[in-house]
Parts: structure tokens; C-alpha cells; sequence
């Protein structure tokens, strides 16, 4: 047998036959209330997304939905090499592909090379300016804040 149910207006609870209120609207629309709490929410104009015990805030904030539906799975993002301006992708595959042994010889190999350079520019431009290589010692020496003064002060001053 199939009893004939209303849904509360604002609860949404089910409201079997002998129980609840109806209440017409103004615009003529009937509005079923489940029980006088809920017919007092009504008239205060309460919104029923803010009452905690009602099917429009467990809604609103997700509650009892883990046994209706599982969570969607994360498709994985793909990686896809690509070449760089620099550099064309068989030869970013080829770095990629040496031993680390080889690179960190070829980059000691580089850094020879460059203070190599360095040591023909100085030997090159010591000649030239031997003057210019003493630094010039000032008769004044700088002293921080914190440690000059009078030395009188103790304590806090205003």
C-alpha cells in the first residue's frame, strides 16, 4: 500500500497524513510545514540553508553523499618534451642520455678554459696599470652607530 506523502517546505522532510501544517501563500500557493518549528522558521523568514538539521544545508555542504557517489579520478597529465629555442630535441635526448661523470668533466673542462682566459687578461692588463692595482687606505676608519658615542648614556633615555 502506498501512502501519500507531502515534503515539508523548508525541512524537506516527509510528512505523512495527520501531521503537519498548510499554509496558503498569498500568491495561492499552498506550503506544507512537517511540525511548528518549522512553520515558526517560515514566518521568521529563516533561509533553511543556514539551519544546520535541514536537507538545504546538508546539500549545500556536501553531508551524506559518500555512499551516492565516489569521487571522479584525476586524469594524469602527460609529459611531452619539446625542443627549446636553444636547442633542438635530439640534443636535449643526447644530455640527456650521458653519464654525469662525462658532463661534470666537460664543465671542469670549461672552467679550466675560463680561468685560463682570466690569467692571460690579467698578466695582459698588470703591464698597463700597475698604479691602479694598490687600493688607496683612507686615514679615516669607519665605526658602526651602535658602538661610538659618549659612552656617559646608560639605560633608556627620553
Amino acid at each position: 500500500m502506498v501512502i501519500n506523502t507531502e515534503l515539508c517546505a523548508l525541512s524537506e522532510y516527509r510528512i505523512y497524513p495527520g501531521n503537519g501544517k498548510l499554509m496558503i501563500r498569498r500568491d495561492g500557493k499552498p506550503i506544507f510545514m512537517g511540525s511548528s518549528k518549522a512553520f515558526s522558521l517560515t514566518m521568521q523568514r529563516k533561509k533553511a540553508a543556514k539551519l544546520v538539521w535541514t536537507q538545504a544545508w546538508r546539500r549545500l555542504h556536501k553531508k551524506g553523499q559518500s555512499e551516492t557517489a565516489t569521487k571522479k579520478r584525476a586524469r594524469r597529465t602527460n609529459k611531452v618534451q619539446r625542443a627549446v629555442v636553444g636547442a633542438s630535441l635530439d640534443e636535449i635526448k643526447k644530455k640527456a642520455s650521458q653519464k654525469s661523470d662525462f658532463r661534470a668533466a666537460q664543465r671542469q673542462a670549461a672552467l679550466k678554459e675560463v680561468k685560463a682566459r682570466k690569467q692571460a687578461n690579467k698578466t695582459k692588463s698588470g703591464a698597463k696599470g700597475s698604479k691602479s692595482s694598490k687600493p688607496k687606505s683612507s686615514t679615516f676608519q669607519k665605526v658602526p652607530k651602535h658602538m661610538g658615542g659618549s659612552g656617559k648614556r646608560a639605560g633608556t633615555q627620553r
